[in-house]
């Protein structure tokens, strides 16, 4: 157990590399209910996320969730969010745990008083079930039809007897789906679904896998990726920005970046040498130092340490090498598409 955004949370239950490969093969439960809500109500409330979040709600399907990325004026991060539409005057943010209260006071001094804004996190749980039987764990739970509910789609259903906000998203590569619920609801969800999956090889699963899963399927985390000094191109994450919506917090500079292109550029390597790649260390292009690493780990997949860091535009990389500083040693290293793995 470690203290994270406030919260006492599990690294491992039965060992990282067990909990990882139960989610790329079977399924696995996490307990993300340090993750907050916030929810807008009020005439205005979908046009204020318009104005506060870089991607478009007004393309956005019907019963639809959306990712997007709270932004400052100067085009970087306060955080990135996923956006529940519940209906026209109510909507769900669920923000990143250590970003709460700056996401929440961030959102209070920038919508118009027609909107209200209040912090739910402390009457919310959520559990994240992911892999490729998860829905077959799932399904034997709720009569709602999960076939049917598309990527990133969501609906309110009963599991067993408790009212759940069901959204089919997810932050590891794999199928999976996240349970919403109140608060005092999260012990019985947890063991129905840990009961449902007894069959099907269903492991808890701690932060220490979640992290080796979104770094494996290349999900930024906030404080690596992406932060209150990356913009959504440094981060590749161009593909949320909209720049053919409305105003909206953070466009103007959005717009001069892609035109001139950003500072920094993110790439994903491979270790050729032995060595774990960690947060912070350099990256060198024969003698030069290029860049730093923002994210590294041991792949329990690969078996090999991999990472993501940011390095600057005008490295010639053409040749596909470069080397990570790991305690004083050069170790080589590949340059490698992303994902480093791609789920079922």
């Amino acid at each position: 157990m470690v203290s994270f955004g406030g919260w006492e949370m599990p690294v491992q239950y039965s060992g990282i590399r067990v909990e990882h490969q139960a989610v790329r093969e079977q399924a696995g439960l996490f307990d993300i209910s340090h993750m907050g809500e916030i929810v807008l109500e009020g005439s205005g409330a979908r046009q204020a996320i318009q104005h506060l979040t870089c991607n478009d709600l007004e393309k956005l399907p019907a019963a639809r969730c959306q990712y997007t990325g709270l932004l400052t004026p100067e085009g970087t991060f306060v955080d990135d969010i996923i956006v529940y539409p519940l209906t026209a005057e109510r909507i769900l943010l669920c923000v990143n745990a250590s970003n709460t209260n700056k996401d929440f006071e961030w959102i209070r001094d920038h919508i118009p008083d027609t909107v209200t804004v209040r912090d739910e996190s402390s009457r919310w749980c959520q559990l994240a079930l992911q892999g490729p039987k998860a829905l077959s764990v799932l399904q034997s739970t709720t009569a709602c039809d999960l076939s049917s509910l598309p990527r990133f789609g969501f609906t309110e259903t009963e599991i067993g007897d408790i009212h759940v906000l069901l959204s089919r998203t997810g932050y590891t590569g794999e199928d999976g789906f996240e349970l919403y619920a109140a608060a005092p609801q999260a012990a019985a969800l947890w063991t129905t679904l840990m009961e449902s999956g007894s069959e099907e090889g269903l492991l808890p699963c701690g932060l220490g896998a979640r992290d080796t899963l979104r770094l494996e399927s290349c999900y930024p985390l906030y404080g690596h990726e992406i932060g209150d000094t990356t913009n959504p191109y440094e981060a590749g994450l161009g593909w949320i920005v909209k720049l053919d919506q409305d105003d909206f917090i953070g466009k103007a500079v959005l717009q001069q970046i892609k035109a001139s292109g950003p500072q920094h550029k993110l790439i994903n390597f491979s270790m050729e040498d032995r060595g774990i790649p960690r947060q912070d260390y350099s990256v060198f292009l024969g003698e030069q130092c290029i860049g730093t690493v923002v994210s590294g780990t041991l792949s329990p997949t690969l078996d090999r340490g991999i990472g993501r860091a940011f390095v600057t535009p005008a490295a010639d990389l053409s040749g596909g090498k470069i080397d990570i500083d790991i305690r004083g040693k050069k170790r080589k290293a590949t340059l490698v598409p992303c994902p480093f793995y791609k789920g079922t």
